[in-house]
């Protein structure tokens, strides 16, 4: 997903990979006052020293023997290093280089900050201002949408208990009933937490709330998702061992949507 910021007149995409932002470069040169391209930027030992330094920390797979090269050419005369270069020579992967008509140079955050500290230290006060303005409304707009989320799986939770009430319970004995409701519950906990209510509680015991009071906006998501399923397949009194079967499948398929194939850790 792209936004964009607009610093002293200037409109600056700002685009996500891999949870991280990356600024572009190319918007914040088409600013007339400046007469730089990034290949200008990194032309200078200094750059290349930084941009090396970054990748060794934070790039497991950055090639050293090519950035070796690239040091010992920096200081010839006309010698160029294209944004796109330097990423397929060293494997770099905290620069972006997009080709086309909608293409550009995407840089870090904290690079772009180094970077415009080299060409203008006043546009980086600007942008840095801009960008954490920016950060500031996300972060209220995902304490709203956090809020909305848990009120959407109370409302969810409320149709799965209505219709355990239903289709369940007068199957049971009257003893049973509280287990019924802490078992469907921990059915979803399962799934989207890999543990029950009381397990998580006995091992947070500082906590003021609840297991799901915790969830990230994510797991929130899927767990609306999965009640209202939960609810219908209830409805249609299949088993508890087929409604587990049914929406652990479910719940796999969009975990790998939702957190990018990071969680495959499910029963």
């Amino acid at each position: 997903m792209k936004k964009i910021i607009n610093v002293i007149g200037n409109d600056v995409e700002i685009i996500n990979k891999n949870w991280e932002d990356y600024i572009s470069l190319t918007d914040m040169l088409k600013n007339k006052e400046w007469d730089f391209v990034v290949s200008d930027w990194l032309r200078n030992r200094n750059t290349i020293e930084f941009l090396s330094i970054w990748e060794e920390v934070y790039n497991d797979t950055f090639n050293y023997g090519n950035c070796a090269i690239i040091k010992s050419k920096v200081w010839l005369n006309g010698y160029k290093l294209s944004a796109k270069q330097w990423i397929d020579k060293t494997n770099a992967i905290w620069l972006i280089s997009k080709i086309g008509r909608y293409g550009g140079t995407y840089a870090h955050r904290d690079i772009a900050f180094e970077f415009w500290m080299w060409i203008s230290p006043k546009f980086k006060i600007y942008l840095i201002k801009e960008f954490q303005r920016l950060k500031q409304q996300e972060t209220k707009w995902k304490s709203l949408e956090w809020s909305v989320k848990r009120e959407l799986t109370k409302i969810n939770y409320k149709l799965q208990t209505d219709s355990i009430k239903n289709y369940l319970i007068p199957s049971l004995q009257d003893f049973k009933k509280k287990f019924v409701y802490s078992d469907e519950a921990d059915l979803l906990n399962i799934i989207i937490f890999w543990e029950t209510a009381k397990e998580w509680r006995d091992k947070n015991q500082n906590k003021k709330w609840n297991i799901r009071d915790y969830a990230s906006i994510e797991q929130l998501l899927l767990l609306a998702n999965l009640e209202n399923l939960n609810w219908e397949f209830i409805k249609q009194k299949l088993s508890v061992e087929k409604r587990y079967e049914l929406l652990s499948e479910i719940a796999r398929r969009q975990f790998k949507i939702l957190f990018k194939n990071n969680f495959d850790k499910l029963n």
